[in-house]
């Protein structure tokens, strides 16, 4: 009988993670099946896409002052991967349960407090227990792996940025050519200078005032191979769109021109085929977002999740305490006044989980009989790039 991790913990099916650990407990982490074996993975790999996520970067995020130092525990030796689960731990250091002695009491305005009380009839009252983003350790720490996977297959890139603040939307993005490099370059984590000087002013008005601010976070995924997702429930943007609303404070989702796409006409809409210089099939615009009939198309996927603003905020607010009386609340703790910029690895790290499985099960179905050059359909999508295994196999 297949056995996993309880209730909500656990995600994906042939490359499956469960995330374990509170907020202020010892530690948080990350159990990572269905690996490959004998690939190159190292501790720096994991750590950097740690350290894009961690506490205490910036005046604009909450300043926890967190190490977030990876731990591998198994499942890799010699910087290679044995093919057996992965376990990796994250310690916590800077804890500071007494400031959420009142939480105790109280519920924190459209935080987890009451639902978490409603459905156990018990809580991790300091920093959230499981609600809290610090839980999201173990997936950037597991989507270090699966980008490692992807990149290695097709060159998949993924890159993420702050899309929008309030009503500060970033400007001039162009996602064929938007770096890592560039995202990386500033506090924000916008696409350039330009943008991110208009956010970051934004955001410092509103945390100056004990307010919180959302947003929305833009990810594009470039070379990815098509064929990736299935019929009906195992679409891949449907996928993608439950491992990205599974994060914190996330509150919308939308694919390619999204909601924008229902003021068009179909003949407005549709992405045109085309052949491109190498022969293969292509579309001539991208307003499906590299994903049609929940298949990707070889193009580019680009993809958005809107955040809520932060739920604990310094400043006093109505609420109701765990016995129902009338009560007052204001914040403690340290707080992002904007999600956003700690968001941007989030959302890749669910992309790259979603994306690293759906390959691996789209491997396991279609590539074990042969197929027939002379009926299979031409190539669809880009080229292979050169020096992948996708290339060296030219069968996907």
């Amino acid at each position: 009988a297949h056995v996993s991790m309880g209730m909500g913990n656990s995600f994906g099916r042939v490359f499956r993670v469960s995330t374990w650990g509170e907020s202020h407990g010892s530690g948080v982490g990350v159990t990572v099946d269905g690996v490959p074996p004998r690939m190159k993975i190292t501790r720096e790999e994991i750590q950097r896409e740690l350290d894009r996520r961690r506490p205490g970067q910036s005046r604009i995020v909450t300043p926890r002052n967190e190490p977030d130092a990876a731990e591998i525990l198994s499942g890799v030796v010699d910087d290679v991967t044995m093919g057996t689960p992965i376990g990796i731990l994250v310690r916590n250091k800077d804890q500071r349960s007494g400031d959420y002695d009142t939480n105790a009491v109280s519920y924190r305005p459209s935080h987890a407090d009451a639902t978490y009380d409603a459905k156990y009839g018990i809580r991790a009252v300091a920093g959230g227990g499981r609600s809290s983003a610090r839980e999201t350790i173990g997936r950037v720490a597991a989507g270090a792996i699966a980008k490692k996977l992807l990149t290695e297959y097709s060159g998949v890139e993924i890159v993420g940025y702050v899309h929008r603040v309030g009503s500060v939307a970033a400007q001039d993005v162009n996602v064929d050519t938007i770096s890592l490099e560039s995202v990386e370059s500033n506090i924000m984590r916008a696409p350039n200078e330009a943008s991110a000087t208009a956010m970051i002013a934004k955001v410092d008005e509103i945390r100056k005032t004990g307010n919180s601010i959302g947003g929305v976070v833009e990810v594009v995924v470039r070379n990815v191979p098509a064929g990736l997702g299935s019929p009906v429930f195992d679409k891949l943007e449907a996928d993608l769109a439950k491992a990205c609303m599974s994060l914190p404070a996330s509150k919308g989702f939308e694919i390619g021109s999204g909601f924008d796409g229902t003021y068009l006409t179909g003949f407005e809409h549709n992405d045109i085929f085309v052949i491109d210089e190498d022969g293969h099939t292509r579309t001539a615009t991208n307003r499906s977002g590299g994903i049609q009939g929940g298949i990707s198309n070889g193009e580019n996927i680009v993809l958005r999740v809107a955040f809520k603003p932060t739920s604990t905020i310094g400043r006093l607010q109505q609420t109701v305490t765990r016995d129902g009386q009338p009560s007052e609340l204001r914040g403690k703790g340290r707080h992002d006044p904007c999600v956003l910029p700690r968001a941007v690895p989030m959302v890749e790290a669910m992309v790259a989980l979603v994306l690293a499985d759906h390959l691996l099960m789209h491997l396991a179905q279609c590539s074990v009989m042969p197929l027939d050059s002379e009926t299979a359909p031409n190539p669809l999508g880009p080229k292979a790039r050169a020096g992948t295994i996708r290339s060296a196999r030219q069968s996907v």
